[in-house]
């Protein structure tokens, strides 16, 4: 059974292509995280996995669009999905309209259980580029997070 998600929409400080070229090159997600929490994960230009209690989850880009558009495949996760990444661009050149699509095949019991935390988790992704846009630290971000 599908399941659908979209984040809310976000005005991210940064000009479509800068934001974009962030996203599309996988090791950069390695490179953010603080070193205690970079041990299980794995990247290369296009795929990343991490073990996190007990399961390992990947993710594969399998569609580029330069500057609009990023597609994002299970690679090694309990249940299939689809996050699609959005690079809109606004009538400020150095503004990006940024939003996030998710497409997962849930089954009744697991949507109920996670479908409201997926949209959340959305939500504060999106929150939280456009604080780190806007130089500010995202609400719950640990302080040795780099960006």
């Amino acid at each position: 059974m599908s399941a659908q998600y979209s984040s809310k929409h976000g005005i991210v400080s940064r000009p479509q292509a800068e934001l974009y070229m962030g996203f599309t090159d996988m090791r950069n997600f390695v490179a953010m995280l603080p070193e205690d929490k970079k041990q299980g994960v794995t990247s290369d230009f296009d795929t990343i996995s991490a073990t996190v209690q007990g399961f390992t989850l990947g993710v594969k880009v399998t569609r580029r669009e330069p500057y609009q558009y990023i597609e994002l495949q299970d690679n090694g996760a309990p249940f299939h999905f689809m996050v699609s990444l959005h690079f809109d661009q606004t009538d400020d050149p150095g503004r990006t309209d940024f939003h996030i699509d998710l497409l997962a095949d849930l089954n009744m019991m697991m949507k109920m259980m996670i479908g409201n935390k997926l949209q959340e988790a959305l939500d504060k992704i999106v929150d939280g580029i456009v604080a780190v846009s806007e130089g500010r630290r995202p609400e719950g971000m640990p302080e040795d997070f780099k960006f």
